[in-house]
């Protein structure tokens, strides 16, 4: 399809056109600098119009009336002289409601709208917007978590006046999966979608979410980041980090068998790693009760050996980094591995629970009576 997107420029513009595109959608973009009179050519040659241009805090109060109703205005104007019946995707604020001069000028751009869908039986969809963040978002503007993100991300202190107040939020890439399923739909008509999902939370509780995810560069313990609303703001902070503060150093623990680097904790699966062995080096000797642990090795020729601590059974796996291959640990089993190639050894591993010095589960036993 042909795509107007006005206020492409905007925090939600910006990643609504760039999805669009992804999508094989030719986008036309209407900005601030454009010309309101050019609209009325650029609806004349689309399928779709997403009205997302809006003013949030103006310098002048003037501005609420003359963007987000006025120039809505004109947009209905020039649809409706352009023969033309485009989809209408309009973003507009759950604060439409409200006795505000922001509210009543989203609440005029509304009206517009639901007109011109009565009158010309256009397809129109209204969405009422609760918080929106994600990247590329302007900081210290009208999104509490772009600020929280940004600022905790390069070290600059955030204030949190009242850490019980409750904010509701969308992530914007979850918004612009919605509003592009929307050029795949055919009714005609006025349409007040769901936003889904949406999330709920304190000011408090985002502040001490987004910290600590600074914190785990240090602690290298990392959150539960894989999906719902602390997916979205581990996102929204990663990419707010500058570019020279993309790395960051881990320790090594070193000695005479060679490394070992954690790199990784998690709250629920445990940690990442990854450790060295000279020729000839054996580490391991060991055996738990509970904890699991994966072993791949990613360079050199190693050498599992293991033993039941019950019926004192044994088995041996040889593998090597040219072939991808996953070495298992069992509980009750000692094990050790052995460098038996002519090149240093580098295995990655991952132990399913994070190590507790005050109850380590680690057994030492020598696996071979040699």
């Amino acid at each position: 399809m042909r795509v107007l997107v006005t206020g492409a420029n905007g925090f939600l513009g910006r990643n609504l056109t760039c999805r669009l595109r992804e999508c094989g959608h030719e986008v036309l973009c209407f900005t601030r600098e454009s010309d309101p009179d050019d609209l009325l050519a650029m609806v004349g040659l689309c399928d779709a119009v997403f009205h997302l241009a809006g003013a949030n805090r103006p310098a002048d109060p003037a501005d609420f009336e003359r963007v987000n109703h006025g120039l809505t205005k004109t947009l209905s104007d020039a649809v409706a002289a352009s023969g033309k019946a485009p989809r209408i995707i309009l973003a507009s604020s759950i604060h439409a409601t409200a006795d505000t001069p922001y509210g009543r000028s989203k609440r005029e751009g509304e009206a517009v709208l639901e007109g011109l869908a009565k009158k010309l039986a256009l397809p129109v969809w209204i969405y009422r917007l609760p918080g929106i963040f994600g990247k590329w978002g302007r900081p210290n503007y009208n999104s509490v978590v772009n600020t929280f993100c940004h600022n905790i991300a390069r070290n600059i202190p955030i204030s949190v006046a009242d850490p019980e107040k409750v904010v509701h939020l969308a992530y914007v890439d979850d918004l612009v999966e919605d509003f592009i399923s929307v050029l795949g739909q055919e009714p005609a008509g006025l349409h007040w979608p769901e936003i889904e999902p949406t999330y709920t939370v304190t000011l408090g509780e985002l502040a001490q979410t987004i910290s600590g995810f600074r914190e785990s560069r240090t602690n290298l313990v990392i959150n539960k980041v894989g999906a719902g609303l602390i997916r979205a703001l581990y996102a929204t902070y990663v990419s707010y980090r500058a570019p020279e503060d993309f790395g960051y150093p881990v320790k090594a623990h070193t000695d005479a068998r060679g490394r070992f680097v954690e790199m990784l904790r998690t709250r629920d699966a445990g940690q990442f790693s990854f450790f060295t062995a000279a020729p000839g080096i054996t580490r391991g000797g060991h055996y738990h009760h509970s904890k699991t642990e994966k072993f791949l090795v990613l360079k050199g020729q190693a050498r599992f050996r293991f033993r039941c601590m019950l019926t004192n059974s044994r088995a041996e796996l040889v593998t090597s980094g040219e072939v991808p291959y996953v070495v298992d640990t069992a509980p009750g089993w000692a094990h050790d591995i052995t460098n038996i190639g002519k090149d240093e050894l580098i295995v990655m591993l991952w132990a399913n629970e994070v190590f507790d010095p005050e109850r380590p589960d680690t057994y030492v036993s020598a696996v071979q009576d040699d």
